[in-house]
């Protein structure tokens, strides 16, 4: 148990949890400028029943980030900003990565961050798999991409953009999730096309947006999610466009 500790301003990740078993944060603070790179919250990897609870996370990168061979995750009542959001990725850069399986986060707050929620994977890169992720009770105030699974992840153009991921996506729900976003893209599901995203859960979507670029939009590539409830803005309802064909 890691509980009522605070870490301020430290240069790179705040707290790293790597092949660990059964570790809770509870009431743990980070505090970094929002500028400051690569100061990650939390970064969990090849850990097995880590919780992060009730904990308040300002930073320049990723609240909290979870890594390959993370299972049975449990992130529930964190407030978020400024910072990056909650994200699972990026994936498989490496060889023998591990899979990602069985990550829920709850009852969180994002307010003014770059994402909320967000699964991101490298294209062209190597194979794995990401499943059983579900995302609820979520609440985004002024978040650039409140919802993304992103898996043309290609910072600094370090890939090779123009080939499809070969990590699958499966079992996969974003649930209750509300507030407002900075930009029009307010929900982003980009997967592979060699292997598209499989049973993914679209519920409660609740997101605003206003300015001169317009309302919220969605787009979506290579999946087909399963809708209910209240949908705004309308599910998949602005699909990436697909390449100009060459005329004679």
């Amino acid at each position: 148990m890691i509980q009522d500790i605070t870490t301020k301003d430290s240069k790179q990740f705040q707290a790293n949890v790597l092949g660990c078993k059964n570790i809770t944060f509870e009431h743990f603070t980070v505090s970094a400028p929002d500028e400051s790179p690569n100061t990650d919250g939390i970064h969990i990897g090849r850990s097995d029943g880590v919780n992060v609870l009730n904990s308040e996370i300002k930073t320049g990168d990723d609240c909290v980030s979870i890594g390959d061979g993370s299972k049975n995750l449990v992130i529930n009542g964190v407030t978020c900003g400024p910072g990056h959001g909650i994200s699972i990725g990026s994936l498989e850069l490496f060889k023998n990565e591990e899979p990602v399986d069985g990550v829920t986060v709850k009852n969180c707050t994002m307010t003014n961050t770059s994402n909320g929620v967000r699964i991101k994977t490298w294209p062209g890169a190597e194979p794995g798999t990401c499943s059983n992720i579900h995302f609820e009770d979520i609440t985004v105030t002024n978040v650039s991409s409140p919802i993304i699974i992103d898996q043309k992840y290609c910072p600094w153009n370090k890939c090779k953009i123009n080939e499809e991921p070969k990590v699958k996506l499966s079992n996969i729900s974003f649930k209750n999730i509300h507030g407002t976003s900075a930009r029009p893209e307010a929900v982003k599901i980009i997967c592979s096309a060699t292997l598209p995203c499989e049973n993914v859960e679209l519920a409660d979507i609740e997101i605003t947006h206003s300015g001169p670029t317009g309302p919220a939009v969605s787009q979506c590539s290579n999946v087909k999610p399963k809708v209910s409830g209240k949908q705004n803005p309308a599910a998949c309802s602005a699909p990436i466009p697909a390449k100009p064909t060459p005329t004679a």
